[in-house]
């Protein structure tokens, strides 16, 4: 797009119009939030038994205990099972009461739950027993809804737009949403489910599982230095969706009425077809020059800014450069490893983020309560990921963060059933770490792969994501073998993931790579000169300026002697680092000299900044 650069400059980077904009991103955030993860509160764990009215065809006059007593087995605690009872036989009562029955078989005639229970998709649709296992199954048919919905949405809002995917997404996720409540039947419940999955796709695709995509709209406005904080918050507010679904279903303990209270709210954002704008961008590429030059100016005029009129007429859509495919990934040495390592890391790493968040309920303490911690927990781990990607660097950051998230899975394991306590806080642990690891995976997958590449490499990563999410829920499955199994798995993939990251190249402080080329992406700044930047430069000097002259105030001794020996020599080897970094600063500001009055107040204060360095280094040298 020719003078784009100039235009949004003009528009403004980040004012009124796109804080407007980045806040109509953030409601459809809670109605993902809801709809991921309502299920869990709509099947808790309820005690039943099986259906034995036929006994009082002959003894009509039982209690509620003798006929279970007279009808069930008990298991090895003296139990009555669940899921079995005593064949019906033809005997009389007395027979009955003196010989005992011994045959046993499934449940026929249903199950028995307790009279007070509200209504739940357990007790309504019996996911007990041998249908419990209709609950996971269910779970990955709403995941495989994401993952098709992301390939329908995906190319439709390259071609009819934004804004037309974003109205119908939000029509058909209320109109799903709402109708789930008056299903009659489990499997029609799950294919509500999947066509509820499919529309929210069309708010979840082109950024990642908890981002809309009438967002992807608001980055395209948005200027690159605000997207990050812009991301940030869609981030946190799909967190905080997460902690009102745990009071809403705290009050509402009705699943119908759950579904009606979490998706009616949908339909007042109809309301964004008279305020939602089309992407500019869009509108370019697509030659409608002069609504996009309308929607231009209205931006401008709600941000308090004028477009020069000969500015405007500079807009016209350029002949675009042929996009990487799919195929260029894996023809390269350097890019087939970080696609494979990359398409790794996220498969893991969306596994133990869903192997945890639809965990909830067998953690041992309230689900309710569980629930808020692990929502709220998202809001400090994604705020923090923005400070461990600057002071670690990205691969330290990816690495960390998932071995972390695997030894906690590893470490629940071996927790006993009867600690429900310290598997809940291991759990909102591997839960932070999770998360921070998901945002971290975006910002170094779109460092890693080329531009050209770039957009198909991180979507074919938020496939891998979307294939994890799927299998997640079917080997929850798998603990009716041993429990420990579900969280084994979860905790030794990411393990296995964390390993691999080890083998990427560090992204922090390099420029992004345009092209395909033979070489690997540009190693940090800094990295091979000095060793204090293998545990990040910025923290470094930090604890080398503040901890390391309080050792020279020690007690003479050899092994003091020894310390402040080493310490000085670390401290020497940051100051030069820093110097080293204050002169590539220098270098850069006066390559990209667009204005002369800020280039020359920051190449004066590098000045001093190097100066003070000198001075510090030479008075070390002399003591």
């Amino acid at each position: 797009m020719s003078g784009v650069r100039e235009i949004w400059k003009a528009v403004g980077d980040f004012g009124p119009f796109q804080k407007c904009l980045v806040l109509l991103t953030l409601f459809p955030c809670l109605s993902v939030a809801f709809h991921q993860f309502c299920q869990l509160f709509m099947v808790p764990h309820v005690p039943h038994h099986c259906d034995t009215s036929w006994i009082r065809a002959i003894g009509p006059n039982l209690t509620e205990e003798e006929q279970l007593n007279l009808t069930l087995p008990r298991d090895v605690d003296g139990v009555y099972e669940q899921c079995y009872m005593y064949s019906p036989v033809d005997w009389d009562l007395g027979s009955i009461v003196a010989y005992g029955l011994n045959a046993t078989e499934k449940c026929s005639s249903g199950w028995v739950y307790p009279s007070a229970q509200q209504p739940s998709l357990l007790t309504e649709f019996d996911l007990v027993c041998d249908r419990k296992y209709l609950n996971d199954i269910s779970q990955s048919i709403y995941m495989l809804g994401l993952f098709l919905g992301s390939m329908i949405f995906g190319p439709l809002s390259d071609r009819i737009g934004r804004r037309p995917v974003i109205l119908i997404s939000i029509f058909l996720q209320g109109l799903f949403g709402v109708g789930i409540a008056f299903v009659p039947h489990f499997y029609v419940y799950m294919l509500f489910s999947r066509g509820n999955a499919v529309s929210a796709s069309g708010e979840t695709i082109c950024m990642n599982d908890s981002e809309p995509s009438i967002f992807f709209s608001a980055t395209e406005w948005v200027g690159v230095s605000s997207r990050p904080k812009a991301v940030l918050i869609s981030h946190c507010f799909f967190a905080i969706g997460q902690m009102i679904l745990a009071g809403l279903s705290y009050g509402i303990r009705n699943w119908r009425l759950l579904e009606i209270a979490g998706s009616a709210p949908v339909f007042a954002l109809f309301f964004y077809i008279w305020v939602l704008p089309e992407s500019a961008r869009w509108l370019v590429t697509k030659g409608r020059i002069e609504e996009a030059k309308k929607v231009l100016q209205k931006a401008a005029s709600i941000n308090k800014r004028t477009i020069p009129p000969g500015l405007l007429e500079q807009l016209k859509p350029e002949t675009q450069s042929k996009s990487g495919s799919t195929l260029d990934l894996f023809r390269k040495k350097h890019l087939r490893k970080v696609t494979l390592i990359m398409l790794c890391t996220w498969f893991v790493n969306s596994l133990v983020y869903y192997g945890l968040s639809l965990n909830v309920t067998n953690f041992g303490l309230d689900i309710y309560l569980t629930q808020l911690a692990f929502g709220a927990v998202e809001i400090p781990a994604r705020v923090s990921c923005i400070f461990m990607l600057q002071w670690f660097g990205r691969k330290k950051s990816q690495a960390l963060l998932l071995l972390l998230s695997g030894l906690v899975c590893l470490i629940i394991t071996g927790i006993p059933e009867d600690q429900p306590v310290a598997t809940t806080i291991l759990a909102i642990i591997g839960k932070f770490t999770a998360s921070a690891s998901f945002s971290t995976s975006y910002v170094y997958s779109a460092e890693l792969f080329p531009t050209v590449i770039r957009q198909t490499g991180v979507g074919l990563c938020s496939m891998s994501a979307r294939v994890a999410g799927i299998m997640a829920p079917l080997i929850r499955l798998l603990g009716q073998y041993h429990r420990a199994i579900p969280m084994a798995i979860f905790g030794s993939a990411p393990m296995v993931g964390g390993l691999l990251c080890f083998l990427l190249p560090e992204t922090r402080g390099t420029d992004l790579v345009d092209d395909t080329g033979d070489g690997c992406p540009p190693a940090e700044v800094g990295t091979q000169r000095c060793p204090c930047c293998l545990f990040g430069r910025d923290m470094w000097s930090v604890v080398a300026n503040s901890c390391f002259p309080l050792l020279f105030y020690l007690p003479v001794s050899p092994s003091v002697a020894c310390l402040q020996s080493t310490a000085c020599c670390l401290w020497c080897c940051c100051r030069k680092c820093d110097a080293f970094h204050l002169r590539e600063k220098k270098k850069e500001i006066r390559n990209q000299d667009e204005d002369n009055t800020v280039s020359s107040f920051f190449l004066s204060h590098l000045q001093e900044c190097e100066t003070v360095n000198l001075v510090k280094l030479r008075h070390l040298q002399e003591h």
